[in-house]
């Protein structure tokens, strides 16, 4: 089944929070899963995720706050809370969570806030974590030149920048993602970029507290700075592992779908087993 034909026959649902309008979808059945999108993208990046899944989990997967077609301004700070707001209004009690790029923030602030709801941690293609040695202390996103183009030449100008940037190159020849991406992409409102205000960190996470067993990963081909990033970010966890997902960049559930999937249901069926 095409991604196309997927979204066809999913339904989106919307939830009202402080401050936003949140998108999102709920479908399967079984254990639960919560898939957390990355910088830019929304919800339809998981479809292939979703397509593979739903037989045999609750598929759960949304908007944040700022993207996609969520109202609101993007907070990190804001989306934990979000996120368990979401989890409360479908009445679920434990997920697995699954992460992408600064997705991976949210999913660790979840397990690090509620540890008993989060059964299991998936972290792909993980940002640098201020508070882990190691790890390669530049900022791969140069935000301040991304406001600065999208403020000064507009966002077509920003999303043609963003596009040529090496987090956003596919490996895979399929047309198919590169259709998806560019849709998911080109939905992005830059609120983040257009809103000028204070920059906002993180808040901290004492890692070594988080005990869910955690699966690190990165595409092979993802950039050398995450790649470093991701294997810090696994050596902080207590009960993690990391791997690779052959021949896929920084988007390695777009690139390699079919592993990228087999990797997560084996992973997540050793949950149910225990």
């Amino acid at each position: 089944m095409t991604a196309s034909r997927l979204a066809s026959r999913c339904t989106d649902a919307y939830i009202d929070l402080r401050g936003a309008r949140l998108r999102y979808r709920n479908e399967g059945g079984g254990p639960a899963i919560l898939f957390i999108h990355g910088w830019t993208l929304d919800l339809d990046v998981w479809e292939w995720q979703a397509q593979a899944l739903c037989g045999t989990y609750r598929v759960v997967r949304y908007d944040r706050r700022g993207f996609g077609r969520s109202t609101g301004s993007p907070s990190i700070s804001d989306d934990v809370q979000d996120a368990l707001c979401l989890l409360q209004h479908l009445r679920l009690t434990q997920v697995a969570a699954v992460g992408m790029s600064q997705g991976v923030r949210v999913a660790l602030g979840l397990a690090s806030a509620r540890p008993g709801l989060v059964s299991r941690l998936v972290l792909d293609g993980a940002p640098r974590h201020s508070d882990i040695d190691g790890a390669q202390p530049q900022n791969d996103l140069p935000m301040e030149q991304f406001c600065a183009v999208a403020q000064q030449m507009g966002m077509p100008a920003f999303l043609k920048a963003w596009a040529n940037h090496e987090l956003m190159r596919l490996k895979t020849e399929n047309p198919e993602a590169a259709q998806l991406l560019h849709r998911i992409v080109s939905r992005y409102p830059g609120r983040d970029l257009l809103e000028p205000r204070k920059a906002e960190a993180p808040a901290p996470i004492d890692l070594s507290a988080i005990r869910q067993d955690s699966l690190v990963l990165n595409g092979e081909f993802d950039t050398a700075q995450r790649r470093s990033f991701g294997r810090a970010l696994a050596r902080e966890l207590p009960a993690a592992r990391y791997t690779l997902i052959p021949g896929a960049g920084h988007l390695a559930n777009l690139d390699n779908p079919r592993a990228y999937n087999d990797l997560l249901r084996e992973f997540l069926s050793a949950a149910k087993r225990v």
